[in-house]
């Protein structure tokens, strides 16, 4: 662990600053510390909502850093962030210097995709107010600290939508 650690460099994201921008190629990989970071792209003159990153989870844009492709996110604090940083070059000597780099890197890319696998599925199959129900009981931090129309957004629903359900869970 002390050999990956050294790699990452303390860094700090100032509210409303981007990590990287749609069109921009990401060449960084962030463990967030503290703080809470929005991905989201513009489509059809309104912005989509992907994920909000929160503290004990990785920030990339995972298509431009392993791809070497432009990003297709914008990634943006919504509070002031406290990182943990590896740039491109860093992160590829971690194959030479962690014996067993490549299967713990197939477990990580194998967690994002269940976690995705898991997003879809509730999109799919769960109703607007289980949703909310599932983000509201594991991510109670998120409602007090996030915009509710980034929430909406994440959850693929309207604003007004949300908010109805969420009066209706308070009264």
């Amino acid at each position: 662990m002390d050999k990956i650690t050294s790699l990452f460099k303390e860094s700090e994201l100032k509210k409303g600053e981007f990590f990287t921008k749609s069109g921009q190629y990401c060449e960084k990989l962030s463990f967030v510390r503290s703080g809470f970071i929005r991905v989201f792209a513009n489509t059809n003159d309104k912005e989509i909502t992907q994920w909000i990153s929160t503290k004990g989870y990785f920030i990339t844009d995972l298509y431009s850093f392993t791809f070497k492709q432009r990003a297709k996110w914008n990634i943006q604090a919504l509070t002031d962030c406290e990182l943990y940083t590896i740039d491109k070059e860093n992160y590829a000597l971690l194959n030479n210097l962690v014996p067993n780099w490549a299967e713990m890197e197939k477990q990580f890319i194998a967690g994002c995709f269940v976690q995705l696998e898991d997003r879809v599925f509730s999109h799919l199959s769960l109703s607007a107010e289980e949703r909310y129900d599932k983000l509201f009981k594991n991510n109670k931090e998120l409602f007090n600290q996030v915009p509710l129309q980034y929430l909406a957004s994440m959850l693929g629903m309207s604003p007004e939508t949300f908010s109805r359900i969420r009066n209706k869970k308070i009264s």
